[in-house]
């Protein structure tokens, strides 16, 4: 059975390991219709639209 011959530092085991979890930045894209911020493949929350089609009926004092 193979045995490490010298101990492993932290610094070196922690580096090898946080190449593993990393959290990835969800898709935000712009609104075609309002230009705000949205996410992708979801209902824009300011003006209620998606794929080009009111989806969602929005208040006039929410935007």
């Amino acid at each position: 059975m193979a045995v490490p011959k010298r101990k492993v530092s932290k610094a070196r085991r922690d580096s090898r390991r946080s190449s593993h979890w990393k959290l990835s930045l969800p898709g935000i894209v712009e609104c075609p219709q309002c230009h705000q911020h949205k996410l992708a493949h979801r209902v824009c929350k300011h003006c209620g639209y998606y794929n080009g089609k009111q989806v969602v009926q929005m208040d006039a004092d929410k935007k």
